[in-house]
């Protein structure tokens, strides 16, 4: 039942089950005083496009979207934002007179979980970045505006990792892509943007990516260490999981929707409890 006034929004997902969205924008909301319900919507694999205009219909004033569908949000949006047509991922939908804005948040989401909540600093640093689908494609202009020395895309399909980094070539940033043999070197960040951890899989990363000094961080998050984790930590890095980006980009994509961006640090240490 939606309360009188109430704005509807939702995270779009399959499988959606998981998500903690609706529990952190409910914390949001009562932070900050607004009117919102948050809820979550299974999308059938070929149905995206359907749930996302039956949302419209019923009023919904915007969107979350998370895995598999952040490539076919991008092509759905009528408009997108910079940072969105960067990427050609889209985790943020506003409905807005008739528009559908498409937004990404990831990137921001997740520079901001490491600089301020891990105190980690990317400048100069060299990043590995596993995976090449929407989700790595969210966060590499977020990590480049940062200064990195080195981002290497690696991918178990090089050409999608080269498509990538194509796109990025015209930085400062020594950009490159690999694929998971190729690896042989220990780099700073490791960050896994695959979805292995769903399938509670590890990806194809050797050893030899890890150092005492890396930090490895897995995009999702669970009540237990993903084998991404806990390989990490058998080669000594230092291990973190995503629940500080998905709350991050939560923040952002409240902001984006209600005008006013909401602190995380309390959310964050209480989910972390």
């Amino acid at each position: 039942m939606t309360a009188p006034g109430a704005d509807q929004y939702c995270v779009i997902g399959n499988p959606v089950e998981h998500s903690k969205s609706p529990q952190i924008h409910a914390a949001f909301a009562a932070q900050t005083g607004q009117a919102i319900e948050y809820g979550r919507r299974m999308a059938p694999l070929d149905a995206f496009a359907d749930v996302v205009r039956d949302l419209i219909a019923k009023g919904y004033k915007g969107a979350n979207v998370t895995l598999p569908f952040k490539l076919e949000a991008a092509s759905l949006a009528t408009r997108l934002e910079e940072r969105a047509r960067a990427a050609g991922a889209v985790n943020t939908l506003s409905f807005i007179d008739g528009e559908i804005v498409g937004d990404n948040t990831d990137g921001p989401g997740l520079v901001a979980d490491l600089t301020r909540n891990a105190d980690v600093a990317l400048a100069g640093k060299r990043i590995l970045l596993l995976g090449a689908g929407g989700a790595a494609r969210g966060v590499m202009l977020p990590f480049l505006q940062q200064g990195p020395k080195t981002i290497v895309v690696a991918n178990r399909t090089r050409a999608t990792a080269d498509a990538l980094v194509a796109a990025f070539q015209d930085q400062v940033t020594d950009v490159r892509a690999c694929g998971f043999a190729d690896i042989k070197d220990s780099f700073d960040i490791v960050v896994n943007a695959t979805s292995a951890s769903l399938a509670q899989e590890m990806p194809p990363v050797p050893a030899a990516a890890f150092g005492a000094g890396t930090l490895a961080l897995d995009m999702m998050y669970g009540a237990a260490p993903t084998p991404f984790m806990l390989f990490a930590a058998k080669q000594g890095a230092t291990t973190r999981d995503g629940l500080g980006m998905l709350v991050e980009q939560a923040a952002e994509a409240f902001a984006i929707w209600r005008g006013v961006r909401p602190a995380t640090r309390e959310l964050l240490s209480t989910l972390r409890a």
